[in-house]
């Protein structure tokens, strides 16, 4: 008898997925700080570039401006502006030009160092000319240019800030206004299901995109429903069809066993008919319940079930030698189920261990909340362990035996139906342990 492997895990599923309202909202926020970020950042950049182009420029100039002034006058004093310096040295005392000055080539540099009177930082451009005979300094105090440019800087950060929340707001709004429509058809889309006719959608939208989606979504509901609704006649006319010649059949087979003068061998041909007349029966009514996704309720007495399925299993053991026995610990096992459906999940397991089993025996052992069914059997194989519930699998050791391979699937769609467990494990030395669990 085949028996189940683990049931492989579908590839997981992201834990988290933005809703489309989130994914609008963020492509606001993220249009709005990356283009004002890239704004601040080119404006910091550019104003930077052109300040210190055009003060290294002027200072450059005003630098040899001072000094062809000095070299036609001599006694010419340094430059006194507030903001500008100018100081010229003789390259023969080079002693008395200020260290940080000394080492620096022509051109203009940029000088950050710590007032020793004062202790402040000052920060200022150098401009440098050194000749053969005289040095050349230029000094423009740029600590103002360098406060402005901080306040700059806080101000572009500031309307980073303010135009990333405004584009959050307007992403908030605009996500509202274009997801409306599309919640709207969630929620009717919801609400709808509750008649047999399906219910029109696109009379409540616009000609949008919204509007041709619930077209879509009432033309297929249409189409489900055609198909629901002749699956069910099916079900009805099929049902109906078969219950006709089986009542008949049970009809003819209680009249014949009534009769006094029928001898024994046709009064067991007679118990075999009505067994599988019984057995159609159920069928019909498990099959019915499934295809309707239907819980029936009832009072099933399990023991009774299986004992009544291992008596119509010994009539057809065809001189196998295998013992069918019952077990029943602690009292009877009722089930809130149609006894249909109890025998048809009972059924099917007994069915399979009496079919691959050669010799030996099947017992039956019924116990609070379960039922065991176990056989001494071949077992199972690697295949059969990974393909048991399979819908047409019959299994290595079917061989010419007779069946579809649908009974362990309609099992495991009954034990969904009605929330058992069925468990098929290989057992201690041999043959196949199924547990169906209530």
């Amino acid at each position: 008898m085949p028996a189940p492997e683990r049931p492989r895990r579908a590839r997981p599923r992201a834990k988290y997925r933005r809703r489309l309202r989130s994914r609008i909202i963020l492509s606001f926020v993220l249009l709005g700080f990356g283009l004002t970020a890239l704004i601040a950042a080119s404006t910091v950049y550019l104003r930077n570039r052109v300040e210190n182009q055009v003060i290294a420029d002027a200072l450059e100039r005003n630098n040899n401006l001072f000094a062809e002034g000095y070299y036609r006058n001599p006694d010419l004093p340094g430059i006194p502006f507030e903001k500008i310096q100018g100081k010229q040295y003789s390259a023969r005392r080079i002693d008395r030009v200020p260290e940080a000055w000394k080492p620096l080539p022509d051109g203009v540099h940029e000088i950050s160092e710590t007032d020793p009177l004062t202790g402040q930082q000052r920060v200022y451009k150098l401009a440098v000319r050194k000749d053969a005979d005289y040095w050349f300094f230029l000094a423009y105090d740029i600590a103002e240019e360098r406060e402005s440019q901080a306040r700059l800087n806080r101000a572009l950060i500031a309307s980073v800030a303010f135009f990333t929340l405004f584009s959050f707001i307007v992403g908030w709004w605009s996500a509202s206004r274009v997801m409306s429509p599309v919640s709207e058809l969630a929620l009717r889309l919801r609400r709808s299901g509750r008649s047999a006719e399906p219910e029109s959608l696109a009379v409540h939208f616009a000609e949008d995109e919204v509007g041709e989606l619930a077209r879509a979504l009432d033309d297929y509901a249409t189409r489900l429903t055609e198909v629901v609704k002749r699956d069910r006649e099916f079900n009805a006319d099929v049902s109906h069809e078969l219950r006709t010649p089986l009542s008949v059949i049970r009809g003819a087979v209680e009249l014949m066993l009534a009769r006094p003068d029928i001898d024994e061998k046709t009064r067991g041909r007679l118990l075999r008919i009505q067994r599988a007349e019984q057995q159609c029966t159920d069928l019909i009514g498990a099959l019915l319940l499934l295809s309707r996704n239907e819980r029936g309720h009832g009072a099933a007495d399990v023991g009774q079930i299986a004992e009544l399925l291992l008596d119509a299993h010994r009539g057809q053991l065809g001189g196998k030698p295998i013992v069918l026995r019952l077990d029943v610990e602690d009292g009877p096992l009722v089930v809130d189920a149609p006894e249909s459906a109890v025998t048809v999940a009972l059924g099917n397991l007994i069915g399979n261990a009496v079919k691959y089993t050669r010799e030996g025996e099947v017992r039956v052992r019924v116990r609070p909340g379960a039922v065991d069914v176990i056989d001494s059997g071949p077992g199972l194989s690697a295949e059969d362990a990974a393909r048991l519930f399979e819908r047409g699998y019959r299994g290595s050791h079917a061989e010419h035996s007779q069946g579809g391979g649908i009974g362990l699937s309609i099992v495991r769609r009954l034990c969904a139906l009605y929330g058992w467990q069925i468990r098929i494990v290989p057992g201690d030395e041999k043959g196949v342990v199924a547990t169906l669990s209530f």
